[in-house]
């Protein structure tokens, strides 16, 4: 099945050299380009795309707006954000506003379709222990409170609740699992459950959500 990705960079450069990266891979196709984000938007009404490769500041509207408009459509493609440094703010707030990771521009070319393929597969992108440096830094810009406060929480058995704070806390499966006794793919099941009742698309939104609400604060203690 090959993958069909759209580039989104004011940069023709940069454009073109991932261009090349991903044209020679079997599986992945190059099907649009955009050097803005209304052009982006414009873009998607005809084209068919699985994965945006998304930069953050570009002319008319930025990444982050972009990124919001795409995945506030039913069945939106996945959005890869695309920044220079590591701990930005735009990255968090393209989280926040529904893609599925980001990637540094300057990522070797094999971590990159690694990437595309992770966002494809239906997985998060941001290593653990970066979408925590991420949050404990933004956090306080967040409305959460020591009290969870959002009602969907209530949906989640204690058990969920206890998976959804480690993984918040920047765990893998396998560390949730030998943190609770419980095999890998109960947990995994865990997770599945916990992204079904709180309508999330990948573990970045549960981590998110569990400091908006507070049931996780900075630093990562629930």
């Amino acid at each position: 099945m090959t993958i069909r990705v759209m580039l989104v960079d004011d940069q023709v450069l940069l454009r073109t050299g991932f261009r090349m990266v991903l044209a020679a891979q079997p599986d992945m196709e190059v099907v649009a380009e955009a050097g803005d984000g209304v052009a982006a938007l414009q873009e998607l009404r005809t084209t068919e795309v699985d994965v945006v490769l998304m930069d953050v500041r570009m002319p008319k509207l930025d990444g982050v707006e972009t990124t919001r408009r795409i995945c506030a459509d039913t069945d939106p493609p996945k959005v890869l954000i695309l920044t220079t440094f590591d701990l930005d703010e735009y990255a968090f707030s393209g989280l926040k506003a529904g893609a599925s990771g980001f990637m540094l521009k300057d990522v070797p070319p094999a971590d990159l379709l690694a990437a595309i393929r992770a966002v494809h597969s239906g997985d998060a992108v941001v290593a653990p222990s970066t979408t925590r440096r991420l949050l404990d830094r933004f956090a306080p810009m967040l409305p959460g409170t020591k009290q969870p406060q959002h009602k969907e929480l209530e949906r989640l058995t204690e058990r969920e609740r206890e998976v959804m704070v480690l993984v918040a806390q920047g765990l893998s499966n396998g560390e949730i699992a030998a943190r609770l006794v419980l095999s890998e793919a109960t947990v995994k099941t865990h997770v599945g459950r916990i992204l079904t009742k709180l309508g999330l698309r990948d573990r970045v939104q549960v981590v998110v959500l569990a400091y908006e609400t507070g049931l996780v604060r900075a630093g990562g203690h629930g």
